[in-house]
């Protein structure tokens, strides 16, 4: 996704750019903002880079739910689901599935521009549902480097037999950690969102996917409200 690649990069840079343009600062301040600077470009690099890949991921949740993600290219889709319902994107069509009474409801959007993404808000159910997804952690750390009483912190982990970088946010009201694997995969994610915790671990990765990941739930309703053009 050429695109959504560059977005990533503009988004990085626009970053770098606020923090280094924001006036006198002592030494020690001049530290921390170059830090995050670099925190923020290189979240920004390992997910440009996982745009490009195919693989598929589980994630687990509290309470013994399950959550998870599929990525592949050529066309480039995308599949998220989470406890009570799933998304889809696809170059046909962007798809939001809810669970009701045992049996699933889907609504068809239009699909991204060609060579796009879907916008945040697009994942702000999932989000509800205890899924985080890149974009939406991408947002959130930016919105951290972005605030000069912010304390980020970065470490080293394993997560699920994958090497992780982790980032400590200490942040008035949104304390929060997230890893991420060298590959660009989401690895773990412990915080507050919207004033709720939620805590995301992944628990399975693998560079395959299965085709079944884009479908539409087994007797799905669908609603279509893409136009259509003559």
């Amino acid at each position: 996704m050429p695109a959504a690649s560059t977005k990533l990069r503009m988004l990085a840079v626009s970053v770098i750019a606020s923090l280094t343009v924001t006036g006198c600062q002592t030494l020690d301040d001049a530290g921390r903002v170059v830090g995050r600077a670099d925190l923020v470009n290189d979240l920004a690099s390992r997910l440009d880079q996982a745009l490009e890949l195919t693989y598929s991921a589980d994630y687990q949740l509290p309470g013994g739910q399950r959550a998870s993600i599929a990525q592949a290219q050529d066309p480039a889709r995308s599949a998220y689901s989470y406890p009570g319902g799933k998304l889809t994107v696809t170059d046909e069509a962007t798809t939001q599935c809810e669970m009701t009474g045992g049996r699933a409801m889907c609504t068809l959007a239009a699909p991204p521009a060609a060579g796009g993404k879907p916008s945040v808000a697009v994942f702000a159910e999932a989000k509800r549902r205890g899924l985080l997804t890149p974009p939406v952690v991408v947002g959130m750390l930016t919105e951290a480097a972005l605030d000069p009483e912010a304390i980020i912190e970065q470490d080293d982990t394993t997560v699920a037999g994958y090497h992780a970088t982790c980032v400590d946010v200490d942040r008035a009201g949104d304390d929060f950690t997230a890893c991420v694997t060298t590959d660009g995969v989401l690895g773990s994610f412990t915080g507050q969102v919207d004033g709720k915790p939620v805590e995301v671990t992944l628990s399975r990765y693998s560079e395959t996917i299965d085709d079944s990941a884009f479908e539409l739930p087994p007797g799905a309703g669908v609603i279509d409200r893409r136009t259509t053009k003559s």
